[in-house]
């Protein structure tokens, strides 16, 4: 189980680093001027999709660890939040800090999915945008303690 869990897990991660390989350029340019409209649309979409890999890497957990995924209207929030949380058959696997941290993206997700693209603000965007790559830094480095703390014979 733990050997799948790890593929299923550096397959996610790989995909993340294609995605903001990809964005990069617009990353780049924006860090130093507002983006036009379509490099905003492109930022969000990215956004959107770089939340999408986290959600995916906490499902594959939930499903091969703890054995589900809550199962209501606020599954994404609680499935965030479970990562922080101690399971029987897991230790938790992010900081309190760090989820606090991929709640903003989980919101501007939220929001992506449901708001016109005319509603974006650079401004709130930003942070995020720029935070990428730290970001994704930083779940790699809890993801890889947490993998490094496999029970015996979970190899």
């Amino acid at each position: 189980m733990w050997d799948r869990l790890r593929k299923q897990v550096a397959l996610e991660r790989q995909q993340l680093h294609r995605l903001l390989s990809t964005s990069r350029p617009f990353i780049e340019q924006c860090a130093s001027r507002p983006p036009n409209s379509a490099e905003l649309f492109a930022l969000a979409a990215t956004l959107h999709s770089f939340y999408n890999g986290f959600e995916n890497i906490f499902k594959r957990i939930a499903v091969e660890l703890d054995g589900d995924l809550p199962d209501n209207e606020f599954w994404h929030r609680e499935l965030l939040d479970s990562m922080g949380t101690p399971s029987n058959h897991r230790p938790a696997i992010l900081s309190e800090q760090l989820i606090e941290r991929l709640d903003d993206y989980l919101a501007f997700r939220h929001f992506f999915r449901y708001a016109y693209l005319f509603n974006l603000e650079w401004d709130r965007m930003k942070p995020l945008v720029l935070g990428c790559q730290e970001t994704l830094n930083l779940v790699e480095a809890e993801l890889e303690q947490f993998f490094r703390a496999a029970p015996e014979g979970g190899q």
